[in-house]
């Protein structure tokens, strides 16, 4: 198996859209030196993003965690998940400390997560359930001394802050816990405060997409030339967001070689210096 030249610290290749070529997409991947992070959303898809870390020695590891849109019962549709987003229920899932405190400390476990604050739709009994749950994980992350991958979205009406109300969780449950900001989309100050208390940026093939203010993407050239190179991680959230030029198809990790290449031209930098450097970072933060 190759070395890695890329990482997608973010994929979901546990899930469903992936059950009728999971192995096909694996081995390309694979042989195309780009190694994945499987993120667990649920205690479910986290156990299944460590049995498919396992079947591999080298190159696929896993996170365990409860995304906060599955802390409750709730509707997501195509137009809050985007291009390539079909719509569910979630069931809603109460967090059991003990339960996924025996699936962190697996080996192939680098992180925990995806956990934090999902304003998309601003329910107070909702956000005061994420709050308590996330407090849960951030004090789990602090257990078994493993980084955070966190999940932080602003609701498209404005209002309260998630990023700066994760952030200021993290500060009072444990200061000393780090990780990375998945599929960053806040402002340049919310930037910088993850920066300045150490945590990692990482973006998704929408910083490939043409920019529109129908779609509401955040202002990720100016984010990019930002956010210094050694702060940077890449990852592809597939299957969702596929960058140009597969956008609206189902996402892989493999893609995550444009997401590298757009910052890249944003930097003006070579592609293959940008390439080490973010595959370095990733190993740095989550230590594999």
């Amino acid at each position: 198996m190759p070395e890695s030249k890329f990482i997608d610290i973010h994929s979901h290749l546990q899930f469903a859209a992936f059950d009728q070529d999971r192995n096909e997409v694996l081995k390309r991947t694979l042989d195309s030196g780009t190694w994945m992070i499987n993120v667990g959303t649920q205690y479910d898809t986290s156990k299944n993003a460590i049995d498919l870390a396992h079947t591999i020695e080298r190159g696929v590891y896993a996170t365990v965690g409860l995304h906060p849109i599955h802390t409750s019962k709730s509707h997501h549709d195509e137009q809050e998940l985007g291009e390539g987003g079909m719509a569910f229920v979630s069931r809603g899932e109460e967090f059991d400390f003990n339960k996924y405190k025996e699936l962190a400390l697996d080996s192939k476990v680098v992180g925990i997560g995806e956990c934090g604050l999902d304003y998309y739709r601003l329910d107070e009994e909702s956000i005061k359930k994420q709050k308590k749950v996330f407090e849960a994980q951030v004090n789990l992350a602090d257990e078994v001394k493993k980084p955070l991958m966190l999940h932080v979205r602003n609701s498209p009406e404005g209002g309260a802050n998630a990023y700066s109300d994760a952030l200021e969780i993290v500060k009072s449950v444990n200061p000393k816990i780090r990780g990375d900001v998945h599929f960053f989309a806040g402002s340049i100050d919310d930037a910088r405060a993850f920066l300045d208390f150490g945590f990692t940026i990482s973006f998704t093939g929408a910083i490939t997409f043409p920019k529109s203010k129908k779609l509401g993407l955040a202002d990720y050239e100016a984010l990019v030339k930002y956010i210094p190179l050694g702060m940077i991680l890449s990852e592809t959230d597939n299957p969702y967001v596929a960058p140009v030029p597969f956008r609206g198809k189902r996402n892989e990790p493999g893609y995550v070689k444009y997401v590298v290449s757009k910052i890249a031209e944003w930097k003006g930098l070579d592609s293959d210096e940008v390439a080490a450097t973010i595959s370095a970072n990733a190993q740095r933060v989550f230590k594999i």
